[in-house]
């Protein structure tokens, strides 16, 4: 499949890969084992788990279970409304919609969360209007949880409604037959399709709110509703207290790592059967149009009222004098460096990470390869385990031992951003270049297309797309990441997060409006064509 230079370069760019990846986040990882051994604790008699770090933790799995239950629980009713509405005007911009929140900052979500549930916000202006004295508080517990359904509920809608439309068009026609009611429809077609992906859309959306980290800074309101990694930001930004931040990094490892083990005991769900490929029909939609269309006009109305109050008050903002204001060039700036530079690198990463077992795979294995063959894949879910925030921690402790750390932060951010970005880039890639392989490899090899000629005119016109999906949304993610920023995050060093978590922290709440709408635009500019749904053309007459 590969001539031998090729397999010369895989093997030197594998190598380079999996030692650079483990060298940087072991060097972390030992700086964060070296500042926990003996001595470094606050006292000679503290305990290892005082009542702080257990209420953090706490609150960290209440939030994550109360967050998946809302987002899990409410989705059902809506895919399966999504599902049974097949042809009304709009359904596939409300699929559209539904994946805007995947490609955006979640400080800007943030922001017109605010905008929506505040105090001076749409909610609550309407409670008063009703005669409540008591408005609805955005912060603290109740806007982590609307924060996260925001994020999480339309995630959760796409991959069931994905699963609700592989049900084979054969089910819906022998339903229609047998006249089952909605009951029994539910019962034998869509719950045992909906019970073999529940889990892992569960599991998949506790494990994004047990890490969430930018929506529990904005929206905590206090050391009462904090969770691990916002406490380790605490715990070096305001009370210098290493010591702590390594106790609850390696109590975030260890959460993350529970975490995956539990996603990997879910196998991927199997096909829900054999069909002949003919048109989906759903028969039993005509008799629930109106309670499908007020589950539909509330679940648009919860995920479009957010994005419309961010872009109102954005719109809102002095653009004439935040074009003027040198700290926003800056930001800018070092935003779109980083976010290239990471991109960049998670792509260079994520070749060999997806080449080189294809190629002990195909029968060209050596010892050092095999050992590549497995590593690799493992270092393409590292940064999974060891978060960011972690990562991070440990080089901002590192880098104190040799002065300034401001002065090393963007090539810090860059590769801690580019690790963040790896398992989506290798998700992306990876199906697509094996298929790839598949189809043209041994039929280049016998012509002898190999090396830059392949490149040019079998591999890059066929891998485009993938190629060009991964960059932007890895870029869109360290444009809008603010984790290892807000532990490097100084006065030299500021990113376009950093700069809108700056002014709503001084409650420049123009500027700040101004600034998610510049950030918000970027990063959906960059996710929204490969986050938007394919229409796949129905053959008409397909199901006479």
């Amino acid at each position: 499949m590969f001539a031998r230079a090729e397999r010369r370069t895989l093997d030197i760019a594998g190598a380079l890969a999996l030692g650079g990846v483990l060298a940087f986040v072991g060097a972390a990882t030992a700086v964060l084992l070296a500042h926990a051994g003996p001595g470094a604790g606050s006292g000679a008699d503290a305990p290892l788990f005082d009542a702080y770090i257990l209420r953090v933790a706490r609150f960290t799995f209440l939030q994550a279970t109360l967050s998946t239950l809302l987002s899990v629980a409410l989705a059902i009713p809506v895919a399966r409304a999504l599902a049974r509405q097949r042809a009304f005007f709009g359904r596939v911009w409300i699929l559209r919609l539904s994946a805007v929140p995947l490609g955006l900052p979640a400080l800007v979500a943030a922001l017109g969360v605010i905008e929506i549930w505040g105090r001076q916000g749409v909610v609550n202006d309407l409670l008063r209007l009703a005669g409540l004295q008591n408005p609805v508080s955005v912060y603290g517990l109740t806007g982590i949880l609307i924060a996260h359904v925001f994020f999480n509920l339309p995630l959760a809608v796409r991959f069931l409604v994905a699963a609700l439309d592989r049900i084979p068009p054969e089910y819906w026609l022998s339903s229609a037959n047998l006249g089952m009611g909605g009951g029994a429809v539910f019962r034998l077609i869509e719950w045992p399709v909906i019970r073999r992906v529940l889990p892992g859309i569960a599991g998949l959306v506790f494990m994004l709110c047990a890490t969430s980290f930018t929506l529990v800074l904005t929206l905590g309101g206090g050391p009462a509703a904090t969770t691990i990694e916002v406490a380790i930001y605490q715990a070096l930004r305001f009370d210098f207290d290493p010591a702590r931040a390594v106790l609850l990094a390696f109590l975030q490892i260890a959460v993350t790592a529970l975490l995956l083990f539990v996603l990997s005991l879910f196998g991927r769900p199997q096909d829900e059967g054999v069909t002949a490929g003919r048109a989906i029909r759903r028969f039993d939609g005509h008799r629930r149009r109106l309670t499908d269309g007020f589950v539909i006009f509330a679940f648009t109305l919860f995920t479009a009222a957010p994005l419309l109050a961010t872009l109102v008050s954005g719109l809102a903002a002095d653009f004439g004098r935040l074009a003027l204001d040198p700290m926003l060039h800056r930001a800018l700036f070092t935003s779109l460096a980083i976010s290239l530079a990471s991109a960049s690198l998670s792509l260079a990463i994520a070749l060999p990470v997806v080449l080189v077992p294809q190629l002990a795979e195909s029968g060209a294995s050596g010892p050092a390869r095999l050992i590549m063959a497995v590593g690799l894949p493992a270092v393409g879910s590292l940064i999974l385990l060891v978060p960011p925030v972690v990562v991070a921690t440990g080089w901002f402790l590192m880098l104190r031992l040799f002065g300034e750390t401001g002065r090393f932060a963007p090539a810090i951010v860059t590769v801690i951003n580019a690790l963040m970005a790896l398992p989506f880039v290798v998700r992306v890639l990876e199906p697509a270049y094996r298929t790839h392989l598949a189809r043209t490899a041994r039929l280049a090899l016998s012509l002898g297309i190999t090396g830059r000629r392949r490149l040019m005119t079998i591999d890059w016109p066929a891998l485009k797309k993938p190629f060009l999906t991964a960059f932007a949304f890895a870029m869109a993610l360290s444009l809008g990441d603010l984790g290892a920023v807000a532990i490097f995050g100084a006065e030299g060093f500021v990113t376009l997060p950093w700069l809108l978590y700056s002014r709503m922290a001084s409650y420049r709440t123009a500027d700040a409006a101004g600034i998610a709408l510049i950030l918000g635009v970027l990063c959906l500019l960059l996710t929204l064509p490969s986050t938007a749904p394919e229409r796949v053309p129905e053959r008409p007459g397909s199901d006479a």
